[in-house]
């Protein structure tokens, strides 16, 4: 059986909601997250540790074919004293994010994961891309909990085309060998995507029904600098943030991201929307300064979320900051119904 909570499933009106049918839409959706979660979100931190990237995602500025990209790696004395000792006082968990690097997997992860484990009470997750079975095991026995690994899009001819990383069955594949080596799983998939239609939606949804996951995100398509699709049109809010419902009133109990790309394509109140559409996690970004702007997933030009931004979002949607982070609610919550399946 997949792992799947409810069988409330989108159908074509569901993405295409507006107005009135939108609001409650997005009203049911928020009802679900606070039946199981009340009204608390998760306040993560990440640090972007790494640029450098294999890979050559048409979507993505870090591309390896973008030659003009300043590269860096993050030293981890850096990173540790931020983390350690300067954290902001409402982050529980923090997100370990490169592009497809294992050399800084090896130099800068591994032993800021040691390092958080023993210093701190921080939830640990990684978002490091495709790697091998030894470098999953050694990420989890430092002490991580959570892996993202993004399936971006349903459609292998497109995933193909995108040149994504390795194929969508590869990518697919890595899903569920982290989920079977005890890892808790978030995945994704950005919506509007050039050439995409509504069944394609339908696919992304159905395929994050069926995924052994404990967290999902909807990111609207931004077409970014020096890459393919750098001239193609920025996907609509209304777009993203229903799918966001869909997936929350089908599968209530993941943890779904407020994405910081929402404030791209809505402005402050795009966040806020989303929150309002089902989302309970929030991220402050941590990167330190002098390297954030070159973290260049979209454009140079980010609508960084501060702990400020954060807090004042989810406190203006009569919500409230968890005390509890992700790893701690995980570590009481039972592990997904077919995570343990091939």
């Amino acid at each position: 059986m997949p792992p799947m909570d409810s069988p409330l499933l989108p159908d074509t009106a569901t993405l295409a909601a507006y107005g009135v049918k939108q609001a409650i839409l997005h009203e049911q959706a928020a009802g679900a997250a606070r039946d199981l979660f009340g009204r608390k979100v998760f306040v993560r931190g990440v640090v972007e540790i790494s640029n450098h990237c294999r890979e050559n995602c048409h979507y993505c500025g870090m591309r390896r074919d973008n030659r003009a990209l300043h590269r860096f790696r993050a030293r981890h004395d850096q990173l540790a004293d931020l983390l350690v000792h300067h954290r902001p006082a409402s982050v529980t968990d923090v997100n370990l994010q490169a592009g497809e690097d294992p050399v800084a997997v090896r130099e800068v992860a591994l032993p800021l994961v040691r390092t958080l484990r023993r210093e701190t009470p921080l939830g640990v997750s990684v978002c490091l891309g495709t790697l091998n079975e030894a470098l999953y095991d050694e990420l989890q026995a430092a002490g991580a909990t959570l892996y993202i690994i993004k399936f971006e899009t349903a459609a292998a001819a497109r995933y193909e085309r995108l040149e994504a990383p390795g194929t969508l069955a590869e990518r697919l594949r890595h899903i569920r060998l982290l989920a079977q080596r005890g890892w808790r799983v978030s995945s994704g998939f950005i919506a509007g995507l050039p050439g995409q239609g509504t069944d394609d939606l339908l696919a992304n949804l159905m395929l994050a029904r069926d995924l052994p996951l404990d967290g999902c995100s909807v990111s609207p398509f931004i077409p970014g600098e020096a890459t393919p699709l750098a001239d193609e049109r920025t996907s609509g809010l209304d777009v993203t943030l229903n799918c966001m419902a869909a997936l929350r009133l089908m599968r209530p109990s993941l943890v779904i991201p407020a994405v910081s790309a929402l404030n791209l394509v809505g402005a402050e109140e795009g966040y806020q929307r989303g929150l309002r559409a089902g989302a309970n996690l929030c991220t402050i970004n941590l990167t330190p300064a002098e390297q954030r702007g070159d973290y260049l997933l979209y454009k140079r030009e980010r609508f960084i979320m501060s702990e400020e931004r954060v807090l004042q979002a989810i406190a203006a949607e009569g919500l409230e900051a968890s005390r509890t982070g992700l790893a701690e609610h995980w570590r009481v919550k039972p592990v997904l119904p077919g995570a343990m399946a091939s």
